[in-house]
């Protein structure tokens, strides 16, 4: 025994029908993907990718008025947020 599992009888049937439902899907998906499934290489994509790269350019980011401007709030020229930490001890 792998595991031993203190079932109540009620959860016994219950996950046993879950698992009737699990394996009758992975029946189905084997019976779908075919015998020629081993021939399919691994992948983590569902399309070929390479590494896509942009040339690495200075571009003009935002000025200082308008980088504030989309904030909620700002003092002294500088965002300003809600405090987290406590005064120091």
């Amino acid at each position: 025994m792998l595991a031993r599992l203190d079932l109540t009888d009620e959860e016994i049937d219950l996950y046993l029908g879950q698992l009737d439902v699990i394996l009758h899907s992975v029946a189905r998906v084997s019976k779908v993907a075919g015998p020629n499934v081993t021939d399919i290489e691994p992948t983590t994509h569902a399309v070929p990718l390479t590494n896509v790269y942009r040339a690495d350019e200075v571009r003009p980011g935002l000025d200082h008025a308008a980088a504030l401007a989309g904030a909620p709030a700002s003092e002294y020229g500088r965002f300003r947020v809600p405090q987290i930490l406590g005064e120091e001890q």
